[in-house]
């Protein structure tokens, strides 16, 4: 028979094991965890929102409105030139001898270069690259010398992805970085100017300077462009050269002392 005594101690050491074992630490701390990072997740999702919203306000002016047209002549250093609606397609085999390096508008091959958020890794055909400018989208070329690891990044980054987007090298370039819409271009030489995102938010589509407003940006397929097998950059014959073709288009307006928007 067990006496009370011993009872007692029994009950008393089974209490104590009870108490110890009723403090969950382990739960507890993973709770804390789970809470401290939501916590940090919203915090980061909160701060880049309140970032993305100051982004879109300080590209607001900067937007095409019937008003607004053409936001891109607030922006200091764009270079503007007139070429006229309906130019001239020529052939895979054809050249077309441009007066601007890289070009911008003009004369240019029957099939568009795939635009669609393509980074390019080689330098791409020029012929090709302008028919893309003429259905809005925006041609960002680069110095591969001059630009690499962040700043290459920086610039991917804009354009991987993104509609009426596209991204190449392009050999010789006088400054480390050229923009290109149609009829416009803007030369920098660092990738993290805001002018970048500026020049985008003005002509990227934008219905009162593309000619071909909204046309496609998709390979166009057999016998005309394939993304993952671009024709080759060649560099442009002189104007005149026997055999080439020639860039059509008129210089009108150059604004390189342009004051920025806000300044």
């Amino acid at each position: 028979m067990v006496s009370g005594k011993n009872s007692k101690s029994t009950r008393n050491a089974r209490a104590a094991v009870v108490a110890h074992r009723s403090t969950p630490w382990g739960l507890i701390a993973g709770v804390l965890v789970v809470v401290l990072f939501a916590g940090a997740v919203f915090g980061y999702a909160y701060i880049e929102g309140q970032a993305n919203e100051e982004r879109q306000a300080a590209l607001a002016p900067f937007t095409p409105t019937e008003e607004n047209p053409d936001p891109s002549t607030q922006i200091e250093g764009v270079q503007v030139v007139e070429y006229a609606v309906g130019q001239e397609h020529f052939t895979a085999d054809q050249q077309v001898a441009y007066t601007q390096s890289p070009p911008f508008g003009g004369s240019h091959d029957f099939a568009w270069a795939a635009c669609n958020g393509v980074v390019y890794d080689q330098a791409v055909r020029s012929e090709n690259l302008v028919h893309s400018l003429e259905h809005g989208a925006v041609w960002i070329a680069y110095d591969p010398e001059r630009i690499t690891g962040a700043a290459l990044e920086t610039l991917r980054a804009k354009v991987d992805g993104e509609q009426y987007m596209v991204m190449s090298p392009y050999p010789d370039l006088d400054q480390p970085i050229s923009l290109q819409a149609w009829s416009h271009q803007l030369k920098l030489t660092d990738a993290n100017d805001p002018r970048i995102d500026q020049f985008v938010a003005a002509l990227r589509l934008n219905r009162y300077t593309t000619p071909e407003f909204g046309a496609s940006c998709d390979e166009s397929g057999p016998g005309g462009f394939v993304r993952a097998d671009p024709p080759p950059y060649v560099a442009a014959p002189a104007p005149g050269t026997p055999g080439s073709q020639p860039e059509i288009g008129t210089r009108t307006d150059v604004a390189p002392d342009a004051p920025p928007a806000g300044s």
